[in-house]
């Protein structure tokens, strides 16, 4: 755990801005800033001088006790010291003071595992995830169990692990201790290919346990963790490859539980579990949800069996507000009736702000004069998808109200059924084609469209279209691939298309797999996913921008240019490139910018815009 404790508090204080040499202070203490204390306080604890660290952080606090990056370097010095106890309680401090705060979640998840309690541990750890803990995949690995396991496949491969070769001496019994990787499993598409590799092996090792004619018990921790790979399974829609004869074998188990679902004798909820991992529940007879069943597999039922019904029964109530009927709409539709983008499950934790608040923090050298601090404002989420877009705006500003459309009811019954979970009834969800919205007859103070218009038939229509229904002085934010930065992507669209790989769940894993083998993984989180692989390199539509189109679209609709979202890394970067602070909201010293380093807008551009007051 000190390894662990220890790699964390250099990442984080990485993100704090942390110096990496030792300091000299020669003012004293009371002379400093805080941020300049807590530069000092982080370069101490690199250095291994605890003392020092602690001193400045104590000092910080007495200024500030709710000063909770300084709470949490003084936890962590307690847990690499062993003091786990007293890490938890300076932990609740910080809490109290910001708890939305994803690295005081995952610090109480890593104590809570160190002295024994799982479950609190399971808890602050999937809250870490809510809140945005980033790097999950490298937080996963610092494992010593689950490192040990990854060895023995690089080791072996390509040749397949069988599962005591796989895990060890120690067996299934220390991964299931793994909190944070029980965490991740229930909540996000792990998006890795090392760790990919190595819940296939896990998948294929216990489905032959559940095949044995008697198969060991499976309880507790570890019964649990096969349910949490289940639920993976769902998330990424059942994304892993498998062998003809694993696949068989598969097949004849859920023939096996479907069987004995029926009969007087209901199935070991081990082999249950097992089949989950492999298809959904929803696919074996309905009676499996009126049987009693442990909570793990009630959790599996209610995943992956009531809440697609809940889903499918949400469509019919979903107003349509425009008519579909162009060409390039309707293959699109189709697409995402057939899956629906994205397939998530946890709704980010987010501090309610306003309109002002969030631009000033997104964009915090645009110019933004003007804006209405507190007031009611509707918003249009054009291109909503699955909801988690339109969900989160509405818990980020409480006094907006919005409207979220799309061309999937599929998608849109996926969004109706996770508002309903959250009790966030202000979402109005309805129908839509974009190219048709002129005639809506309403007008909004802020439009997003991200994600959406480099898939209609003529982008530009539909952007008009969007700018007609914003209101004077409103914002709009629009998300279109970058053709510099797509160059990759087209090169693997090409080789999908001349090897025949279908749309199709058995044809999108087919390409994966070849792609992985030929060491072409598209740099995408949407890789990870059936319906987001479809989406990234099987798309019907799809459109490039170049910074100088966008440059002349926005002249042409008189629309002043705030800025691109983008990290804080690039933008550290762009200026010092372009120190002067105009060059921010410079189209052609972004268009230089880009070519310079062509993957800077590889997910998309994502950018402001503002229409004028008169």
């Amino acid at each position: 755990m000190r390894g662990l404790t220890m790699n964390r508090r250099e990442r984080r204080a990485e993100g704090k801005g942390g110096v990496q040499a030792r300091p000299q202070l020669a003012a004293p203490a009371t002379a400093q800033n805080i941020e300049t204390l807590f530069a000092s306080a982080v370069s101490y604890d690199r250095s291994g001088d605890f003392a020092q660290a602690k001193r400045l952080c104590h000092t910080i606090l007495d200024r500030d006790p709710r000063h909770v990056p300084s709470l949490v370097l003084l936890a962590g010095i307690d847990q690499q010291a062993g003091r786990n106890r007293s890490a938890v309680r300076i932990l609740r401090k910080a809490l109290e003071a910001d708890g939305f705060d994803a690295t005081v979640h995952d610090t109480l998840g890593v104590a809570y595992q160190a002295l024994g309690q799982r479950d609190e541990a399971v808890r602050h750890f999937s809250r870490a995830i809510a809140c945005g803990l980033g790097g999950l995949e490298q937080l996963i690995k610092q494992s010593a169990a689950i490192g040990s396991a990854l060895a023995r496949l690089r080791g072996a491969w390509p040749r397949r692990l069988q599962l005591a070769e796989l895990l060890g001496d120690d067996g299934l019994g220390i991964l299931a201790r793994e909190a944070l990787l029980v965490s991740v499993l229930r909540s996000v598409a792990v998006c890795d290919i090392e760790l990919e590799r190595f819940f296939t092996a896990l998948r294929f090792g216990l489905l032959q346990l559940a095949n044995a004619q008697t198969p060991p018990a499976v309880e507790g921790a570890v019964f649990e963790l096969c349910c949490a790979l289940a639920q993976q399974c769902f998330l990424n829609e059942y994304v892993f490859a498998a062998s003809e004869a694993e696949a068989d074998l598969a097949e004849r188990l859920r023939q096996r539980v479907a069987a004995e679902i029926v009969s007087a004798t209901p199935p070991i909820p081990f082999r249950v579990a097992v089949v989950a991992s492999y298809f959904p529940l929803h696919t074996l007879p309905a009676a499996i949800a009126g049987q009693e069943w442990p909570q793990p597999v009630e959790d599996l039922i209610t995943q992956q069996v009531r809440e697609p019904q809940a889903a499918a029964r949400e469509r019919e109530a979903i107003p349509a507000l425009t008519p579909i009927d162009d060409g390039v709409s309707l293959t699109v539709q189709r697409q995402y009736e057939e899956n629906p983008f994205p397939r998530w499950t946890v709704v980010s934790a987010v501090k309610p702000t306003t309109i002002a608040g969030y631009l000033r923090e997104k964009l915090p050298f645009a110019s933004l004069s003007g804006i209405p601090e507190s007031a009611e404002f509707d918003m249009l989420i054009a291109g909503c998808g699955t909801g988690k877009h339109p969900i989160e705006r509405a818990l980020l500003f409480p006094n907006a109200r919005v409207l979220a459309i799309d061309l999937s009811r599929s998608s849109l019954a996926y969004a109706r059924r996770k508002s309903r979970e959250v009790s966030l009834g202000a979402i109005e969800y309805a129908q839509a084609d974009i190219l048709a919205l002129g005639s809506l007859g309403r007008s909004f103070d802020m439009i997003e469209a991200v994600g959406v218009l480099h898939h209609v038939s003529e982008p530009t229509l539909g952007w008009r279209a969007l700018h007609s229904l914003l209101r004077p002085g409103g914002f709009m934010a629009v998300g279109l691939y970058s053709a510099v930065a797509r160059r990759s992507y087209l090169a693997i669209r090409a080789a999908i298309s001349e090897r025949g790989f279908a749309p199709t769940a058995a044809g999108i894993r087919a390409c994966r797999q070849d792609l992985i083998g030929r060491n072409q993984i598209p740099d995408s989180t949407d890789f990870f996913t059936i319906s987001g692989c479809r989406d990234l390199l099987f798309n019907a539509v799809e459109h490039q921008f170049t910074i100088p189109q966008i440059k002349a679209f926005l002249a042409e609709q008189k629309l002043s240019f705030l800025g691109f979202e983008c990290s804080s890394e690039t933008l550290q970067l762009f200026q010092r490139c372009y120190p002067d602070p105009a060059a921010i909201a410079d189209l052609d010293s972004w268009h230089e910018f880009e070519l310079s380093r062509p993957r800077t807008f590889l997910s998309m551009y994502v950018f402001w815009m503002r229409k004028p007051l008169d």
